[in-house]
């Protein structure tokens, strides 16, 4: 499953502070129609996210009813992210990993 979309990027602070994407409303509900087939527990997603010229993958984290796409220092430094931005984002979710 390939999704496409625009989220903002918030701060999430514990005890180190952690940076997401929200995934927004209608892709988190098309991610939950196929999430049973791609979790490997606790309700995480594995996907493999592009983000302007950086690759990666990682995984979602539900939260709330929809999904948070983490973001890493190597992922936000080579793009300039900081919270409150709004990213496009190209997202495919890794069906059976």
């Amino acid at each position: 499953m390939r999704l496409v979309f625009a989220g903002p990027v918030i701060e999430w602070r514990g005890p180190a502070p952690y940076y997401f994407v929200v995934v927004p409303d209608e892709e988190s509900a098309d991610i939950r129609e196929v999430a049973a087939m791609a979790t490997y527990g606790w309700g995480v997603v594995p996907v493999a996210a592009r983000i302007g010229g950086t690759s990666f993958e990682t995984s979602l984290f539900p939260k709330d009813g929809g999904y948070l796409l983490p973001l890493k220092k190597a992922v936000r430094t080579p793009q300039g992210l900081a919270a409150g931005d709004d990213v496009a984002v190209e997202m495919t979710v890794l069906l059976g990993t």
